[in-house]
């Protein structure tokens, strides 16, 4: 089945975050640093916590949440994937920032051709 999207497979796996948000019965804050966690244990690469920054916006995360829940699993999962999670959430921020960015270049972009439009 063809799809219209720039980026079917980011896509799907957002969709699939947002099913699972509602459908699961734990609360979003918890449900999403669960998520991280599990992200921690498996070594996740940084577009794995990508997938997770806007549910984590929405669910009013702090940094300072992100980081208890690193300290907390460190003695379960260790060192080196504590670090190279924060390294891969450092990663994920800065993609988001960079896609913000252009975004509202974008708008602004559309926004100063429409009033060009509307001068004519």
């Amino acid at each position: 089945m063809a799809t219209a999207s720039d980026a079917p497979v980011l896509d799907t796996l957002a969709a699939m975050t947002i099913d699972s948000i509602e459908r699961c019965g734990m609360d979003e804050r918890t449900l999403i640093l669960s998520r991280i966690a599990a992200l921690v244990a498996m070594d996740a690469p940084a577009i794995s916590y990508l997938a997770h920054i806007n549910p984590a916006v929405k669910a009013a995360l702090t940094v300072e949440e992100l980081q208890d829940v690193l300290i907390a699993i460190a003695p379960v999962v260790g060192t080196a994937r504590v670090m190279s999670a924060a390294s891969h959430i450092a990663q994920a921020f800065g993609v988001a920032i960079e896609l913000a960015e252009a975004e509202a270049v974008a708008i602004a972009n559309a926004e100063a051709e429409a009033q060009s439009h509307r001068r004519s």
